[in-house]
């Protein structure tokens, strides 16, 4: 029997996901993820230990029927309301990385934003965020 998906979990899976839209999982995009779990404080408690098999769980359920619907299903049914926008952050985090982000992941994003029924400015924020902090002098 699978486990109960958790709102690490979730996470991880938004991450996951953000990094493998476009086919490409790269260094940057993994070793941000890495990052993440480093410092975040929505980690505390997350044994990195735990990230392999959650995105290995993540990668079966895209592979699946429908994967992309039942993993963003799956992401807000395991978060609680008041972490929607953090999920956003995190897959805007990752789609910001390499500073290209691609069309899929233009896509993806907005399926989150709409699937967790995020407002527009909140997103714009978080997106506008980004860009501050990867621009280049």
């Amino acid at each position: 029997m699978n486990a109960p998906i958790t709102p690490h979990d979730a996470l991880i899976f938004t991450m996951v996901m953000a990094s493998a839209v476009d086919s490409q999982m790269n260094e940057k995009e993994l070793k941000r993820i890495g990052q993440l779990l480093d410092v975040l404080p929505v980690f505390e408690g997350f044994d990195k230990d735990d990230l392999i098999p959650a995105s290995q769980r993540c990668a079966d359920l895209l592979a699946g029927p429908e994967g992309l619907d039942i993993t963003l299903e799956i992401i807000r049914d395991a978060l609680p309301p008041s972490h929607y926008d953090t999920a956003y952050a995190l897959a805007v985090e990752i789609t910001a990385v390499d500073l290209n982000v691609r069309p899929e992941e233009i896509r993806l994003l907005q399926l989150l934003r709409d699937r967790l029924q995020l407002d527009k400015l909140t997103c714009a924020a978080i997106e506008r965020s980004a860009i501050a902090r990867y621009r280049r002098v």
